[in-house]
């Protein structure tokens, strides 16, 4: 089942507050780059994914739209690598034509998403034209932003995030600590 963060709405990802940032920058380790919003939150309310704008500040372009920053999911998806899990649903992807059209839709949907964002921002960006992330739509190359996605997007939207999502078990459910404790 996946986790429900109380007043998310996965189309209005809430602006980055400042204690946001400082909850984010203790998770990371170091302070993130061109996080604008918080698009995920655990269900204690610390923000678990955050969403990145498509041109960070020094000009570099950055496909990655949502980043997962929850310390617990992190190293879930890190053990989960570890498992060949990545490799399974990258080649039922190139069997499984149902599951390759969702896909593709979960792509268009993520950079549909991110161009939105990047209109928002006033930023043109031609450099990722057609880039989602984590390898969509014909492999999985990244659990972490595949789980990310699946987070911010909620249910529904890409199958394979939803499975990687089940998959990590419920991380949220043991309640946040300083994230310095969490190693």
């Amino acid at each position: 089942m996946m986790p429900d963060s109380a007043g998310s709405d996965r189309h209005r990802p809430g602006r980055l507050t400042c204690a946001d940032e400082a909850r984010v920058t203790a998770q990371l380790g170091r302070t993130p780059r061109g996080a604008v919003a918080v698009a995920w939150r655990c269900p204690c309310g610390a923000p678990g994914v955050v969403q990145t704008a498509p041109r960070l500040e020094d000009g570099t372009p950055f496909p990655t739209l949502f980043y997962l920053t929850c310390p617990r999911a992190v190293k879930a998806c890190s053990t989960l690598e570890g498992t060949g899990l990545m490799a399974d649903m990258t080649q039922r992807l190139g069997g499984d034509a149902a599951l390759a059209r969702q896909m593709e839709a979960a792509h268009r949907a993520y950079i549909a998403e991110r161009d939105a964002l990047a209109a928002e921002l006033g930023l043109e960006v031609p450099e990722i034209a057609g880039v989602s992330a984590a390898g969509m739509p014909h492999r999985v190359k990244c659990l972490h932003a595949l789980v990310a996605h699946g987070l911010a997007a909620g249910p529904g939207v890409n199958p394979l995030a939803d499975e990687a999502v089940a998959a990590l078990g419920e991380f949220w459910s043991v309640p946040c600590r300083d994230e310095r404790d969490e190693s």
